[in-house]
């Protein structure tokens, strides 16, 4: 081990992945092929929903996700302070209002009691929607959500890029898995190289709503339709006697280029196929953690064993985080600190935000690290980092 890098998180590319590639770069298409439509049934099966529309990135997906819930200037939506900044920026693009919630400390997400507090202390209509995140891959549990949501009126982008194949148990007992649109009006994903699926870059967002899903696909490709139902200049101006030409198209709205590539979605297939067995493999390693670091009393908290948790992430919070950080990096072990509070960012304090608003949220970064978790860490690996953890603070 002495030389090896041990990561906090990597992707896994098996020969299978590699040819499947392979042959759609010998293929007809490099974009806008089959491959996408393959890979959008199969994600959607994956997760429950009935339908799913694959984008670049993650990034584009949550853009997407609030435009076609009509964000505009000043509307309010309130999200969590611990997620990565995208989270939060996408109602930033459609001009909106970003509020933060402080987050819940034992389980690091979204504390919907302070969401509760925010949504009684403003008149009925002052918020528009909330943005939960499943952080670290543990489920927020969006039944609660959604009767708060609909109480007051609000709709519900469920960020869920840390949690596919993750579940929370609802109140009759079943398994409601993340993404499948039974709560949440769009759910979105990652497929960023660090994810569970990896295909370079890409998203992927989820609905049960079929408007929603058409507005979805109108604005992925710069807001243009094909559809002879849906067209408004006539069928004379696009060049047609009695029918509208095959090559008519029209741009009805201003809408994006968040295509995904076909050769992306075929990487995307075939790591689907490995889904399941994957996040096993977290959960069999995070038991490990747990198992190892519970009663020592320099683990201040950690994500722990707990049900339907998909575990992108496997966070303890320690003292002296700084020098532990430092000590792993010189063994060759590259944890990680997810995140930074977005309401401290530069960009975010122009708005007021300061220390002392997300008491919650700002104890949790000034303790939290993330150690490796991905399916290919071996035993020897997972061993080696906790011995190194357990040889810093002298145990």
């Amino acid at each position: 081990m002495k030389n090896k890098v041990i990561p906090y998180g990597r992707q896994h590319i098996t020969e299978e992945d590699i040819q499947v590639v392979i042959e759609t770069l010998q293929s007809d298409y490099l974009t806008q092929g089959p491959k996408i439509a393959e890979f959008e049934e199969k994600f959607a099966h994956y997760v429950g929903a009935k339908y799913a529309v694959a984008l670049a990135n993650g990034t584009a997906a949550l853009h997407l996700c609030a435009m076609a819930l009509n964000v505009k200037k000043d509307n309010k939506v309130i999200t969590t302070p611990i997620t990565f900044a995208a989270s939060a920026n996408c109602v930033r693009y459609c001009g909106g209002e970003v509020v933060f919630a402080d987050i819940d400390s034992d389980t690091y997400l979204l504390d919907i009691n302070a969401v509760r507090q925010l949504l009684e202390a403003s008149p009925k209509g002052t918020y528009k929607g909330i943005i939960p995140v499943d952080f670290a891959g543990k489920a927020v549990n969006l039944e609660e959500f959604r009767e708060l949501a609909d109480e007051f009126g609000l709709w519900i982008i469920e960020d869920a890029c840390h949690a596919p194949g993750g579940f929370f148990v609802d109140s009759e007992g079943k398994e409601q898995f993340c993404g499948n649109g039974k709560f949440a009006d769009l759910a979105i994903f990652s497929f960023h190289p660090v994810k569970h699926i990896a295909s370079g870059e890409g998203g992927m967002i989820t609905t049960n709503d079929e408007v929603l899903y058409n507005k979805l696909l109108q604005l992925r490709t710069h807001g243009i339709v094909k559809n002879n139902d849906l067209y408004t200049n006539s069928v004379e101006f696009a060049g047609g006697k009695e029918a509208y030409p095959l090559w008519y198209m029209e741009m009805q709205e201003l809408g994006y280029n968040y295509r995904i590539t076909d050769f992306q979605a075929a990487l995307g297939n075939s790591q689907l196929q490995r889904a399941d067995e994957g996040v096993q493999r977290r959960r069999e390693i995070a038991k490990t953690y747990a198992d190892a670091f519970q009663g020592k009393n320099y683990i201040k908290g950690q994500s722990g064993k707990v049900e339907g948790h998909a575990h992108h992430l496997y966070v303890i919070e320690v003292e002296d985080r700084l020098g532990l950080y430092n000590y792993l990096r010189e063994k060759k072990v590259f944890a990680q600190i997810h995140y930074i509070p977005c309401h401290l960012m530069p960009y975010y304090r122009q708005f007021g935000w300061k220390e002392g608003d997300m008491p919650n949220a700002e104890n949790y970064y000034k303790h939290c690290i993330s150690l490796p978790m991905y399916p290919t860490l071996t035993e020897e690996e997972q061993q080696f980092v906790i011995d190194t953890i357990d040889g810093y603070y002298g145990k």
